[in-house]
């Protein structure tokens, strides 16, 4: 049974920075193109950014490209989502998210694995 487990979340002034954490377990993580999206309240989770299994090729969402960063350690059995230069409007819950390629991890309805979600809350 593979579970993704998010850590990270927490308040945080605008212009800040925070790193979450995302932990595989149950399947060889380097087997898994890894990825994040967010849910604002009232809105629908969308993608945020992915990265293939050895962290070769990353892909992001205009709206974060420049201030997010996804990396892995596949030793750790770990994903990374390093966000800065953040905006009241990157408030909402973020979701680790793993699939078989970055292609299926940016297409919601094929991801295979979801994390439980952690809140990112960006307010003065």
């Amino acid at each position: 049974q593979v579970q993704l487990v998010e850590s990270g979340g927490g308040l945080v002034q605008p212009g800040g920075s925070l790193r979450l954490s995302c932990v595989v377990s149950g399947r060889p993580f380097s087997t898994l193109a890894m990825g994040w999206y967010r849910q604002a309240p009232g809105k629908e989770r969308e993608f945020v950014g992915t990265i293939t299994g050895y962290g070769s090729t990353t892909q992001y969402a205009d709206s974060v490209k420049g201030r997010f960063t996804v990396s892995r350690d596949n030793v750790k059995n770990t994903a990374y989502l390093q966000m800065n230069s953040l905006k009241p409007e990157d408030t909402a819950v973020y979701y680790c998210a793993a699939s078989k390629t970055i292609a299926s991890v940016q297409l919601k309805a094929a991801v295979d694995y979801w994390g439980q979600g952690t809140q990112v809350t960006v307010s003065s």
